[in-house]
């Protein structure tokens, strides 16, 4: 495949790192031909995004906090200046309290169900319907999610109902979208060694689990998660829409794990 994304252009929310999903998924568009903008958080964040968005050939990077309706307008306002209109955005954000994932469900406070919701998933939410404004002749709308939204995952507690909340988000959105001919999907994953999976407790445990018993025996790659962005943002994806993509190697088929596990 080449050029699969030529003249296309769009955002990619989420890289914190070269082994973020996000920026698999960069790298990917990048690859068949996408222009591509990079949001960030704070100067730290800025510091390690700007070189990997260089290397993409990117110069285009907007501080973004997805709390604050002011910086999501001066950042969607510096897309709309610079390019007019885009094509796809890719929303990979998500936070809960570390401390809060460790103990039991039934203590996670009010303060992190709410914060956790309102990054996680009223994000996505926001961001698409500001994106969707620069979307005149349609576009493709990503986000992230897991398995631990509708199977119970050790350690992902509320972060398990905010993807939930997300994924019941991708389809409403998709209804709502799809007469501007706007796709909105996710994009599932296993476990992964990234950053943001890093903070899950037992994390190590979980990804040699699912490695061990998926059927394709190993977790999904960041290749594998960027190719399936691409066929979502690309022409071949134009009717495919409020689908949680699965890219976990299969184990997300499995009612058990296989007989040499048990």
């Amino acid at each position: 495949m080449a050029d699969l994304m030529k003249g296309k252009r769009g955002l990619v929310m989420g890289v914190a790192n070269d082994r973020s999903i996000a920026w698999g998924i960069a790298s990917a568009l990048a690859a068949e031909g996408a222009e591509l903008a990079f949001s960030y958080q704070g100067d730290a964040f800025g510091k390690r995004v700007e070189p990997l968005a260089a290397s993409l050939g990117s110069d285009f990077l907007v501080d973004v906090d997805v709390t604050s309706d002011e910086s999501l307008d001066a950042a969607f306002g510096a897309l709309k200046d610079r390019w007019g209109t885009i094509d796809f955005l890719i929303h990979a954000i998500a936070y809960s309290d570390k401390s809060e994932l460790a103990g039991r469900f039934t203590n996670t406070s009010r303060a992190n169900f709410k914060n956790s919701l309102d990054i996680s998933c009223y994000s996505f939410i926001d961001v698409s319907r500001r994106a969707a404004e620069l979307m005149p002749e349609g576009g493709s709308l990503i986000t992230l999610t897991y398995g631990g939204s509708n199977r119970v995952t050790p350690y992902y507690n509320v972060m398990g109902v905010a993807k939930a909340a997300l994924e019941a988000s991708v389809r409403y959105l998709a209804n709502d979208l799809g007469p501007q001919a706007i796709r909105v999907n996710a994009i599932s994953p296993g476990p992964m060694k990234t950053l943001a999976g890093a903070a899950i407790g037992g994390a190590r445990k979980t990804f040699r689990h699912t490695e061990a018993n998926s059927p394709l025996r190993h977790n999904a790659t960041l290749e594998s998660v960027g190719g399936a962005a691409v066929f979502l943002c690309s022409d071949y994806g134009a009717c495919t829409t409020g689908d949680i993509l699965m890219v976990d190697s299969g184990y997300h088929v499995l009612g058990m794990p296989q007989p040499e596990a048990l």
